[in-house]
């Protein structure tokens, strides 16, 4: 089973500041801004808008694209569990 989806990543791909992150809080992806992230979810970021390639913004987007990000980050939230 999959910790981070499509969803999420198009989400995080689609924020505007750089600093927006996805964060896997109690089984849960979430898209939040920096202004939201307080000292309990900073260990719990899997990654920011901006560690993400520029090629990977705006309409130009493929679903699969999408899928082979989620499932990088899939790895990295995963890797943040041990």
């Amino acid at each position: 089973m999959a910790l981070i989806d499509r969803e999420c990543v198009r989400q995080l791909l689609e924020a505007e500041d750089p600093d927006t992150a996805l964060v896997f809080v109690r089984g849960e992806c979430l898209v939040l801004t920096s202004g939201q992230i307080d000292d309990d979810h900073r260990p719990l970021v899997v990654a920011r808008r901006r560690d993400l390639p520029e090629s990977l913004s705006g309409d130009t987007v493929t679903g699969e694209q999408l899928d082979a990000l989620a499932n990088c980050l899939d790895n990295t939230a995963r890797d943040l569990g041990e």
